[in-house]
């Protein structure tokens, strides 16, 4: 939750207009480096929302669209999450780890073609936790509710080279101005 990439994006989402609801999962509560099974991440994922849901509820019927999303493992997490059927306007992945690094024949794709709402799908091309061309075989065989934003040079915590030419705070700009149009279209969706 109070991991400095995870703060940054949140910084630049939140000054494009886009709240967020940073939170530990469990093990990380319990100062552990293991990370829980999915069904426990599963669950803590369906406590969060069911909190922000009712939040969002008392401020009114027309309330805000509900984005599910997280960065890399959280990212993961909440992609099984919906597509399991969990109710929200959108799926938002900063960094999905499509495969362990160096292992790319160990995709974690098998739950994504059951996702059906909107998903923004952002990525470093110097990620070693997705490879571009594997993430884009996997988007051809995904429906076109799919948007993939490739950042040029970034690695899997958004981070670049000095000598690409652009800064980190530049390529979270790039993350948060893409989500903000992105969520807007999602609001406008029926």
């Amino acid at each position: 939750m109070n991991d400095r990439s995870m703060l940054s994006v949140t910084k630049a989402l939140r000054a494009h207009g886009i709240g967020t609801v940073r939170f530990n999962f469990l093990y990380r509560e319990r100062r552990s480096g293991r990370p829980d099974p999915m069904p426990k991440l599963l669950d803590c994922w369906r406590a969060v929302v069911m909190h922000v849901r009712e939040a969002l509820d008392a401020g009114g019927a027309q309330g805000p669209a509900l984005i599910v999303g997280g960065r890399s493992m959280g990212g993961r997490a909440a992609s099984v999450l919906v597509s399991e059927g969990e109710p929200c306007d959108g799926l938002l992945l900063l960094a999905y780890p499509l495969h362990p690094p160096g292992q790319p024949t160990r995709l974690r794709v098998e739950h994504l073609p059951s996702i059906t709402v909107p998903v923004l799908c952002i990525n470093g091309t110097r990620d070693p936790f997705c490879d571009r061309s594997l993430m884009e075989r996997t988007l051809a065989t995904l429906g076109r509710n799919w948007q993939m934003r490739w950042l040029d040079g970034a690695d899997h915590s958004f981070h670049v080279l000095k000598s690409s030419g652009k800064t980190d705070a530049q390529v979270l700009e790039d993350v948060a101005a893409t989500s903000d149009e992105w969520v807007a279209r999602v609001r406008k969706q029926p």
